[in-house]
């Protein structure tokens, strides 16, 4: 694992591979260890760099709200280092508003760009006072609130066939700081809507889906790519497709990073 400094705050990255750049962004209460499996299958042939984003694994906090586009600058800081113009971006739910944000600022540097478990919309009004809510519960009860917010994010019929995969991942989650959940939580509440960087096509791009999502609505999902080219990957169950679908999940990613 490595590190830069970007505006006095500690960035951890990691960078494994040659060829092609692949840009794996985990989602809230992740960090970069969610995409191990990931990054030893690609980096047999692409190089791949993970980010733990702010407040998220060994990055640290920066101040009390984290905007999707403040974590953008973070990843262009990385990719700078690294001496990185373009790459391809998967960024699994907060994530893929991260990869959104920087599609925006930096769009030439996108190859192309895969949203998992995740959605250009921006946070509706009951959305929006749930984040409030979330907020609460964590300053209120850290440790319940990580144990309730990891559990519900797979789909009910895979919780007990997952369960020491459910317990990893509160594990990891529980690392997280209290100041990077709750600047998480402020940013994505505030986050506008990206829903014309599907629309536009200057480069490929995937959504993929769980069609028993807890946290995104299925049919409301696909809604926001009608009457555009990106492409669509449906599986069957919750928000953790990289772990409930993990061998189908890569299967179809290095088949999307052949195609461009």
């Amino acid at each position: 694992m490595k590190n830069i400094l970007f505006k006095n705050t500690n960035i951890s990255y990691s960078d494994t591979g040659k060829g092609t750049t692949i840009v794996l962004l985990h989602g809230f209460l992740e960090n970069k260890t969610m995409w191990n499996h990931y990054v030893d299958a690609f980096s047999k042939n692409y190089r791949v760099v993970t980010i733990d984003l702010l407040g998220h694994g060994k990055t640290e906090p920066q101040g009390y709200v984290h905007t999707m586009e403040d974590n953008a600058d973070v990843v262009n800081e990385v990719l700078s280092h690294l001496g990185i113009d373009k790459a391809v971006f998967v960024g699994h739910s907060m994530g893929g508003y991260v990869a959104l944000a920087f599609a925006e600022l930096y769009t030439e540097k996108v190859e192309g760009l895969v949203l998992l478990n995740s959605t250009s919309k921006p946070d509706s009004a009951e959305r929006k006072l749930n984040r409030n809510r979330a907020i609460k519960a964590v300053k209120q009860n850290y440790a319940a609130f990580i144990g309730l917010a990891i559990g519900n994010l797979f789909s009910e019929n895979n919780r007990e066939r997952l369960a020491t995969n459910i317990e990893l991942v509160k594990e990891e989650a529980l690392k997280t700081p209290l100041q990077g959940i709750v600047a998480s939580l402020e940013g994505m509440k505030i986050r506008k809507d990206k829903e014309i960087i599907l629309h536009t096509n200057l480069f490929p791009m995937l959504l993929i889906l769980g069609e028993k999502d807890p946290v995104l609505n299925y049919e409301e999902s696909i809604q926001q790519i009608e009457n555009t080219n990106v492409s669509l990957v449906t599986f069957p169950d919750g928000h953790m497709s990289s772990i409930e679908n993990e061998t189908e999940l890569t299967t179809v990613l290095l088949d999307f990073f052949k195609g461009i």
